[in-house]
């Protein structure tokens, strides 16, 4: 895909400034968030949320695209806003959907706002809306675009980020892209990859009583003592792969389970955990050196073992010349006096399926919101203003604008 020259990002004058943030309408911008937390919305059943956002965006008067993007039961929710002069064009891409817990209504309560997604991440997606709203609304946007993309299939392990995948294949790509996740300090410049496994030692027979056990019988709790001594000699050395702002490769492990009761000799030990690495790209070759560890503990143990290795993203780092950056610091400093630290990433988000993928710059950024995955989410209406200002703020700083 052809990018437009790498030209340097422009600081919007203080009128065109005054004129964003007169804009933005709070009261908007809450009944927006309201109306999406209303729509419960568990990763793989957002049909119903993405209709609701296509109908609020229908209703404020933009032409809604609403690809499938390998989902049928929840076609994507795409918007654009034109200026009409040639330039960059800026993504602006959240997911719709929530991790699998008991739905907890919206409300609005002393300036918060509260249920299932106000943190992760529809209060983000309606800031999105509002800033696109007032970029149209001021006629600010001189040159380039804003590409609004919304989606399913975001959260693990019930989905599998097929649609964002989707939608990059399908060419619903910027030539930046910006995430509303609730990273508000610093911001994130590098992230590692990162995948989750599920390793299965076996043997062959049934379980039987320990004292029954047949001389020789392979003992697959001692396999799996054996194989996480050994992911954890692989995290330590792992240690030497580092990158000075992601952080370092490392394997962790979460859940280990072996036999039905305390005297049986069990047939299956599963481990469950995580692989991260700061190479970019590296994900073959990480999976690779895994399945090699695992099969000479099969071969020593007896035992097979077999496991799955789901990649959630790769690593990447944001160049510090690169113009969403610049853009993004121009309009940060606009907002609030003055540029944000730079950081890593704690986690995996869509931005790196963006780097990977479509080989665009991310950043992720959104409101100091709180609780997200748990029954308390919660962000302050203020600070989905004060991030609406900034996101229509880099658009102009990185696209065009007066």
């Amino acid at each position: 895909m052809a990018r437009p020259p790498a030209l340097p990002a422009a600081t919007p004058n203080p009128t065109t400034v005054e004129a964003i943030r007169a804009a933005l309408n709070p009261q908007r911008l809450a009944e927006t968030a309201l109306a999406l937390i209303a729509v419960p919305s568990p990763t793989r059943s957002a049909g119903p949320v993405a209709d609701r956002l296509a109908e609020i965006l229908i209703a404020d008067g933009f032409a809604v695209e609403r690809p499938i993007a390998d989902w049928p039961e929840a076609p994507a929710v795409v918007v654009r806003l034109e200026s009409g002069a040639p330039g960059r064009t800026l993504q602006f891409d959240g997911h719709l959907d929530t991790v699998h817990l008991p739905f907890v209504p919206p409300r609005l309560e002393e300036g918060y706002l509260y249920g299932s997604g106000a943190s992760d991440m529809k209060g983000g997606i309606a800031a999105f809306v509002e800033a696109l709203r007032v970029l149209r609304e001021t006629g600010a946007l001189k040159s380039g675009g804003v590409l609004l993309t919304a989606h399913d299939h975001h959260e693990g392990p019930w989905g599998d980020r097929r649609q964002v995948q989707a939608l990059i294949r399908e060419g619903y790509v910027g030539d930046g892209v910006l995430l509303p996740e609730y990273l508000a300090d610093p911001l994130p410049v590098a992230a590692r990859g990162m995948a989750i496994f599920e390793i299965r030692i076996r043997r062959e027979g049934e379980p039987v009583h320990e004292v029954l056990r047949p001389e020789g019988l392979p003992d697959v709790l001692t396999a799996g003592v054996l194989l996480a001594r050994r992911l954890q000699e692989l995290h330590a050395q792992l240690g030497q792969k580092s990158h000075p702002v992601a952080g370092q490769d490392s394997v962790f492990i979460g859940q280990f389970q072996c036999g039905e009761i305390f005297n049986q000799a069990a047939v299956l030990c599963t481990i469950k955990g995580t692989r991260r690495w700061v190479t970019p790209n590296a994900g073959a070759a990480v999976q690779a050196e895994f399945a090699d560890l695992l099969a000479q503990v099969a071969g020593e143990t007896g035992t097979s073992i077999d496991f799955d290795f789901e990649v959630q993203g790769e690593a990447y780092a944001v160049d510090a010349a690169d113009p969403l950056l610049a853009a993004f610091q121009i309009a940060h400093t606009a907002v609030t006096g003055g540029p944000l630290p730079l950081g890593r990433k704690p986690f995996v988000d869509d931005g790196n399926t963006f780097a990977a993928l479509a080989a665009i710059t991310p950043l992720s950024h959104g409101p100091a919101a709180t609780g997200a995955h748990t029954l308390h989410e919660q962000v302050a209406l203020a600070d989905l203003v004060r991030v609406a200002e900034v996101y229509a703020l880099t658009a102009l700083a990185y696209c065009g604008g007066g």
